[in-house]
């Protein structure tokens, strides 16, 4: 292993819901033998009740995703070693605080405040040393969805996934915060293909590690 591969490094996993964020974390921790942290979704006191009533539980929702996000995100720069993060806290305000407002399920207020919050907090934090986006179209995400069998996911609509899918594109072409690697999952199953997660891993590697990064 190079000098270069001993420095710590914060690659940040982002996609849409069932892109695959959590599975492609395990999988580079593993790999690099880094740190995982991984979104707080089973023990959410709000994500179930969102599922069931949107623009009631919006803000609430919202603001505790920040607040974990917000913590992980502390934790990495005090830590000496190096760390993959199932989804950034970009996403928070850029995909899902913002859909939720347009489709009028954020009032105003609460997102102008939402929003306020999200700038103060991220103007204390380091961005990822490589963002690295899973980019899938809607039929990959409904039956990565349906595979894993979360009940209060089962709610959820083809048009929130897609309204998020193009926030969600928007954002990556917006994004200049630090370099970014775009995967096309339905291209490759990292997850049941090893020659795939050969790829992807070797892809990630030359980002990180190469003397000519793209």
């Amino acid at each position: 292993m190079s000098p270069l591969e001993n420095t710590k490094k914060y690659v940040s996993i982002a996609g849409n819901i069932g892109a695959g964020k959590s599975s492609l974390t395990r999988l580079l921790s593993g790999y690099f033998k880094w740190e995982a942290m991984f979104e707080r979704v089973d023990d959410n006191p709000y994500l179930s009740d969102f599922y069931e009533d949107m623009q009631r539980w919006s803000f609430n929702l919202q603001v505790f995703f920040l607040s974990s996000r917000f913590n992980h995100q502390r934790r990495i720069e005090e830590l000496p070693h190096s760390i993959v993060q199932d989804r950034s806290i970009y996403e928070d305000a850029e995909i899902f605080a913002r859909n939720l407002y347009e489709m009028g399920l954020m009032s105003s207020r609460d997102f102008e405040n939402y929003t306020e919050l999200f700038q103060i907090m991220t103007s204390y934090l380091k961005s990822p040393d490589l963002l690295v986006y899973l980019k899938a179209s809607t039929p990959t995400l409904v039956q990565h969805i349906q595979s894993r069998g979360r009940a209060f996911e089962s709610t959820i609509r083809i048009d929130y996934l897609e309204r998020l899918n193009k926030h969600y594109e928007n954002w990556v072409n917006r994004y200049d915060l630090g370099p970014k690697l775009i995967i096309d999952v339905d291209e490759l199953d990292f997850v049941n293909v090893e020659d795939d997660q050969r790829e992807i891993i070797a892809r990630i590697e030359s980002r990180l590690f190469g003397l000519f990064p793209e």
